[in-house]
């Protein structure tokens, strides 16, 4: 009774299966029995059009053939394990059954050995592989496999069950039908492979098929029930319905072979220490479990990431003699199993500190407020106003002009800002304290604590080498080096909108932080923390902006020396030595403008008046001006003079975005003639510089001079022989410079000898630095965390490669390498898209745990405890086989070092010293020593017992065939899978 299908009674109602054409043929006939018997002649019945069942199985069929699996399998014996650590691959179609969908799907598991050879190649009388497996003993009760996989052992099946949104197959006539389609298939087309249909509810995975061979077939069928009645919860009932079902002639019955499998659960280990790092209470943030500190990521778990240890104790390979096992006594002692295996079940998302900072942080991103909405701003016009004068005062400070202009000058529209910040968000208001402010802006900017006169000497910060991990990182994520001012602000902006309020912390952080650029552009400090020279374009944009006002400061605080130095040397220098003594290497001009509120293109009027006069001196001819050096030993072509490299103007420096301006700029005049020659001159300009510097430092020079010096490839020389027979090297410009129209020709004769100093700069710092300064502060919350987030990130992978250094875990080595080239691709878009970053954030803190899970179970297993090094060495295995593997047997069992550990985790588990055994264990404690009032393990949370026979069935002179029976018995569920095979030729 135990092998019927089940059914629904209480079932009604749903869409059907058609009503099948057998009792529209049983009503013609009935018609044709009552009327007159000649009428029999006269009626046609076409027998030629297919029925829907018809059709169903004629597209089973189908499928199989399509699938190529008519035939007989060929597969090497199982080896070993391989049922869990071999691939699996997977076929699916759709099939109808008039309108009822059903979904067929196919199951392998791939070997080598047997692709290469063909399904006919086996003997005629051969079993088909799946009978063979189910007496296979290397797989029994697999740690990771399909469910069909762990209850019958096979290595290739076909699932027919209910499409999406489909009902389940309850009623009986159902399952029936089903079923025969099923035989009826796999009979017309030989196949050999089991061929399951899915039946009742989805949640209880009953399933039921069978199986034809040459003269054999096996039948799977299953039963399944919420609590299993009490005669079949020990070994001797389950054997008693084995051998029933089977109902085997034969005397004495054939061995049995028995497995057996309990597992128990250990869900309370608290009872150890949790390794998470406690606060640090002497730190600035003191109060926060695993705390932190400015430029320190938090990382670890708040609670134990292991929510559950599963031991499976195994009997394999045992006989009906050997053990006791019924409801009075049982031999089944875990400590004396021959083979454990462990297996853990970590906690649902558990609360991983460096995930929830990267995610707390990731939300800054869709946030749309301004800092001065965030912060609250009063008096609207005004700052409306206010606003309007520094952007007029900023287009015409930055135009040439004779006159000073003192009211819109910098400095003081800089002054009414900050006045205006100030008011408007008074100090009792401010998300963060000012103790937390000044610790933040001294760890920021260390030099902020030197005296003003030593913060000239602080060192920026230098490039990380080539070969370090760091460097190849903000490579790969175009973030900024973990030493910069962008990566220390990227963690504080982190910390602060974590620790002290939120996105109004983060708009009141950013505020001063612009605020202190500002201050440093108008008092010529330079920027503590970034490398010195053009911006990186490698980096974030927003590094490069900072390394662009960078820039500006260095050219204003050289300008404001070469001012000072300029004048000391005109009072002491005459003008044989004024070129070459002008200006340093280092230097590309003298000064600017005799006023810090002024701004010029070029020397004052003084200095021009000052030059006129002294070439109005009598004897004074066109005097060299701006000489850096000697160019080697050459000479001018047109004079014995020496050529002189002259003092040059730097050439502008610029960000990626002023990059993609000017190449749209450029794009934008088109292909054209005129388009192309005014692309050339924008492009000269720097070239224009130079030669009017040369032009300078070589009085009479010509273009071949230049040439020589500034692109000596287009001077060619060759040897000829004069007049006088001597061999004399001439030169000349290559057939490019020749072309008519060239650049450089053109350039030549509009250049007029001017020095660097009193040329129209390439580089208008004081333009830069204001628009930079203007596009910080036109920076929201939302804009300033996407331009930290790849330095967040960078700095996230580091902590994690940090920590991961310590454990020696190679899946987190593997998973960082992912998401880091995951990342990678995210972040050199403009724009990256937030749902795969949120996604990065997700796998971070995955790996997060699993090094979490790697510390607790060390901790639980006391690897770090004092242990002989032999058993430290063989439990770190064991630690990283359980996080790397499904389930890791332990070795030595129950007196194992590991298992020692084991046992006494449950011995001293507060739920297995206070929980009473069930009543069917009662008075089955046999094999353990009786006089204990708590057993050492608690019941076990799911009993697994495989029976195996071979015997042959229907009759006794049939073929002795493969029988198997599975059975699982836990608190919530009874189920019995049984796959019984049988003669069908002798029978």
């Amino acid at each position: 009774m135990l092998f019927h299908i089940f059914t629904d009674a209480a079932h009604h109602g749903g869409t059907s299966f058609p009503t099948m054409h057998l009792e529209r043929n049983k009503h013609r006939a009935k018609m044709a029995a009552d009327g007159d018997p000649e009428s029999e002649v006269f009626e046609i019945t076409d027998f030629t059009t297919a029925s829907e069942w018809e059709r169903f199985i004629s597209r089973v069929e189908e499928v199989l053939n399509d699938w190529k699996l008519i035939g007989s399998g060929v597969g090497k014996p199982l080896e070993k394990g391989e049922l869990t650590s071999g691939s699996w691959e997977e076929h699916t179609q759709e099939i109808n059954f008039a309108d009822f969908r059903f979904i067929i799907t196919h199951h392998c598991l791939k070997q080598e050995s047997a692709e290469s050879q063909s399904r006919d190649e086996q003997e005629e009388d051969a079993y088909p592989l799946a009978m063979q497996d189910l007496l296979c003993m290397n797989n029994d009760f697999p740690p990771r496999a399909h469910c069909l996989v762990r209850w019958f052992g096979v290595r290739e099946f076909l699932v027919i069950s209910p499409g999406a949104n489909c009902e389940a197959v309850v009623s009986e006539s159902k399952c029936n039908l089903l079923l025969s389609s099923v035989s009826i298939a796999l009979a017309n087309t030989g196949c050999q492979v089991p061929l399951l249909v899915q039946i009742q509810q989805k949640w209880r995975k009953v399933y039921a098929g069978e199986c034809q061979g040459p003269g054999v077939r096996t039948d799977f069928e299953m039963v399944h029930l919420r609590k299993a009645p009490g005669q079949y919860t020990h070994l001797s009932g389950l054997l008693d319905v084995f051998k029933n079902k089977i109902g085997c002639p034969l005397t004495p019955l054939p061995p049995i072979s028995i497995s057996i499998r309990f597992t128990f659960v250990l869900q309370d280990g608290q009872q150890c220490s949790w390794p998470q790092q406690p606060p640090d209470f002497d730190a600035l943030l003191a109060g926060e479990v695993g705390g932190v500190e400015f430029g320190k990521l938090p990382f670890g778990a708040c609670e134990d990431p292991i929510s559950e240890l599963h031991l499976a104790t195994t009997w394999p390979n045992l006989t009906e003699g050997i053990v006791v096992d019924n409801d009075v006594y049982s031999d089944l002692d875990p400590l004396q199993a021959p083979h454990w295996s462990v297996r853990v079940r970590k906690a649902d998302n558990p609360q991983c500190l460096l995930g929830e900072f990267l995610m707390e942080f990731f939300k800054l991103c869709c946030r749309k407020e301004t800092s001065e909405e965030i912060l609250g701003r009063s008096a609207v016009e005004e700052e409306g106003k206010e606003n309007s004068d520094i952007s007029q005062a900023l287009s015409k400070l930055t135009e040439p002009a004779a006159v000073p202009i003192h009211k819109l000058s910098v400095s003081s529209m800089v002054h009414s800002a900050r006045k205006r910040i100030r008011r408007n968000r008074r100090a009792e208001e401010s998300p963060i304290n000012n103790d937390v402010l000044n610790s933040i802006l001294l760890y920021l900017f260390p030099d902020a604590a030197l005296d003003k006169a030593d913060s000239s000497e602080v060192r920026s910060t230098q490039e990380p080498a080539r070969d370090s991990e760091d460097y190849h990182l903000y490579n790969q994520l175009k973030s900024a080096p973990s030493d910069s001012l962008t990566s220390r602000l990227a963690l504080c902006v982190c910390v602060v909108n974590f620790h002290h309020g939120g996105v109004r912390a983060v708009a009141h952080l950013w505020q001063e932080f612009v605020l202190e650029m500002r201050y440093r552009w108008e008092n010529n400090c330079l920027i503590y923390g970034l490398a010195g020279g053009a911006p990186d374009l490698r980096c974030c944009l927003l590094h490069q902006k900072l390394q662009m006002l960078n820039c500006c400061i260095e050219r204003k605080r050289a300008r404001d020396d070469g001012r000072k130095s300029g004048a000391s040397d005109r009072s002491r220098l005459g003008p044989e030595s004024a070129g070459p003594a002008e200006v340093s290497p280092g230097k590309s001009w003298d000064s600017w403008s005799d006023s810090e509120e002024e701004f010029f293109e070029c020397l004052s009027d003084t200095e021009e008046m000052k030059d006129t006069e002294s070439e109005k001196k009598p004897g004074s001819k066109s005097r060299a001006e701006g000489r850096l050096q000697p160019h080697g030993k050459l000479t001018l072509l047109k004079s014995p003079e020496p050529l002189y490299i002259p003092v040059t103007q730097e050439p502008a420096p610029m960000t990626e975005d002023l990059l993609e301006e000017q190449s749209e700029v450029l794009a934008k005049l088109g292909t054209s003639a005129e388009g192309a020659h005014l692309r050339a001159r924008m492009q000269s300009a720097c070239l224009l510089s130079d030669m009017e510097s040369f032009k300078a430092a070589n009085p009479g020079c010509c273009l071949e001079d230049f040439v020589r010096w500034y692109s000596p490839r287009d001077y060619v020389e060759e040897e000829e022989v004069d007049e006088a027979g001597q061999t004399v090297v001439r030169g000349d410009l290559s057939a490019r410079m020749k072309i008519p129209g060239n650049m450089w020709v053109e350039a030549w004769e509009t250049a007029k000898a001017t020095p660097a100093r009193r040329q129209k700069r390439l580089f208008d710092d004081t333009k830069e630095a204001e628009k930079v300064l203007h596009y910080l502060s036109q920076q929201k919350p939302s804009d300033l965390t996407r331009h930290l987030m790849p330095c967040v990130l960078h700095a996230a992978l580091l902590k994690i490669k940090e920590e991961e250094a310590t454990e020696d875990i190679a899946s987190v080595r593997k998973a960082l390498q992912q998401v880091t080239a995951h990342a990678s691709k995210l972040l050199r878009h403009p724009n990256p898209d937030f749902k795969k970053l949120e996604d990065v954030i997700v796998q971070m803190s995955a790996v997060e745990a699993v090094i979490a899970c790697s510390r607790s179970l060390k901790a639980k297993f006391g690897i770090a405890g004092g242990q002989r090094e032999d058993d430290t060495d063989e439990l770190q295995r064991f630690v990283s086989c359980l996080l790397e593997e499904p389930e890791v047997s332990v070795v030595g069992a129950g007196r194992g070092p590991a298992g020692s550990i084991i046992h006494k985790l449950f011995v001293s588990s507060p739920r297995a010293a206070l929980l009473a055994p069930m009543e069917d264990e009662a008075g089955r404690s046999g094999g353990t020593d009786d006089r204990k009032a708590v057993p050492d393990f608690p019941p076990p949370a799911g009993r697994e017992v495989l029976l195996r026979t071979c015997v042959p069935r229907p009759a006794p002179y049939s073929k002795a065939l493969p029988q198997r029976l599975f059975c699982v018995l836990t608190r919530d569920e009874f189920r019995l899978a049984g796959a019984f095979s049988s003669d069908t030729c002798f029978f």
